[in-house]
C-alpha cells in the first residue's frame, strides 16, 4: 500500500542531516591539524581536548539505542519509533502531523517495514548514502582548521564556549566547503570528559555558483545541534534545527527547514532488523 507524499516526503528526510552539521558532529579530524593562524592558543587547546575525547567514544560507544523521533520539514511533521540494530536503523511512522496514523497507513508502515527487512538491495544502499556521508563529513572536517579562526567567548566550572569565524585565507574546494567556511558560531564543550554539547551558527554572508544562476544560499540561515547525555557517558544528538534558504539552477529551492528533536532515550536489546521489526509491529 503506497505511502502519501507527505509520508514519503518524512521518509526521505527523516536519515538526512546537512553536510555542515556531519561535517562537526562525526568528529573524525586528526587532532594535532587544529592550528589556525590567528586562533587563540586556550580555544585550540579546548577544541583539541574535544574533538579527542569525541574521537575516542566514535571508536569506543558501540551502543545501540531506541528513541521517539519528532521530525518536522516544511512537507510534514512526523513522529517515529526509532530502533538501532547491529544491521542498521528501523523507524516506525506512528503519527503524522501530530495526529495517529489512520488504518490504512498504518498497514503501510507494516507493509514498508516488512519490505525492508527482506530487501538486502536496500540495506546495501543505506549502508552506502551512510558511508557516502562519512567519507564527506570527515573530508569538511580536514578543513576545519583552515576554515574557521576561534577564541574562547566563557568558561564556567561545568562549561567553556568557543566562538568561530570565517578564515580570510581560507580557500574552499567545492560547494559544501565554501558553505561551512561562510559560518560564524559557537560551540559549547562539557568540562566533565571535553564533550561537545552545543554547536550553533548561521552564513555570515550569501553563498553564490555562478554568480549566484546555478546555487545561491542565503546569508542568514542557521542552524544548531545540541548534544546531551542520555546514559552513563552515552552522548547523542538530541535536537537539529536547521533553516537555510536558498535557490538552485534559477528557480528550484535548496533550502533545507527542519527541526528534529529526539526524546525517550532507552538501549536497544534488539540485534537484527528482523528483531527490531518485531518489537516495532508489537508496539503499535
Amino acid at each position: 500500500m503506497p505511502h502519501s507524499n507527505a509520508s514519503k516526503a518524512l521518509m526521505r528526510n527523516a536519515s538526512r542531516y546537512s553536510v555542515i552539521l556531519l561535517s562537526f558532529l562525526l568528529l573524525n579530524i586528526h587532532p594535532y591539524r587544529l592550528l589556525a593562524q590567528g586562533s587563540q592558543p586556550e580555544a585550540l587547546q579546548a577544541l583539541r581536548a574535544a574533538v579527542r575525547a569525541e574521537m575516542e567514544a566514535n571508536d569506543t560507544d558501540k551502543t545501540i539505542w531506541a528513541y521517539h523521533d519528532h521530525d518536522k520539514t516544511p512537507d510534514a511533521d512526523g513522529t517515529y519509533l526509532t530502533i538501532e540494530t547491529r544491521q542498521g536503523t528501523l523507524r516506525r511512522l506512528i503519527a503524522l502531523n501530530g495526529q495517529p496514523l489512520s488504518p490504512g497507513a498504518a498497514a503501510a508502515e507494516n507493509q514498508r517495514i516488512e519490505d525492508y527487512v527482506h530487501d538486502p538491495a536496500a540495506q546495501a544502499k543505506a549502508r552506502k548514502n551512510s558511508a557516502h556521508d562519512g567519507a564527506q563529513a570527515t573530508e569538511l572536517l580536514k578543513m576545519l582548521p583552515d576554515a574557521f579562526l576561534w577564541s574562547t567567548v566563557s568558561e564556567t566550572p561545568e562549561l567553556i564556549t568557543l566562538s568561530f569565524r570565517p578564515n580570510p585565507s581560507f580557500s574552499p574546494p567545492d560547494m559544501q566547503s565554501r558553505v561551512m567556511g561562510a559560518m560564524v558560531g559557537e560551540m559549547v564543550i562539557a568540562r566533565n570528559g571535553n564533550r561537545i554539547r552545543t554547536l550553533r551558527g548561521q552564513l555570515s554572508y550569501n553563498v553564490l555558483l555562478g554568480f549566484g544562476l546555478l546555487a545561491k544560499m542565503f546569508k542568514g540561515g542557521t542552524f544548531d545541534v545540541e548534544r546531551r547525555l542520555v546514559g552513563a557517558d552515552h552522548w547523542q544528538i538530541t535536537e537539529t534545527h536547521v533553516h537555510i534558504g536558498g535557490h538552485a539552477l534559477l528557480f528550484h529551492s535548496i533550502g533545507q527547514q527542519e527541526d528534529e528533536v529526539k526524546t525517550d532515550w532507552k538501549p536497544s536489546v534488539d540485534d537484527t532488523l528482523d528483531e527490531a521489526a518485531r518489537t516495532l509491529n508489537a508496539q503499535h
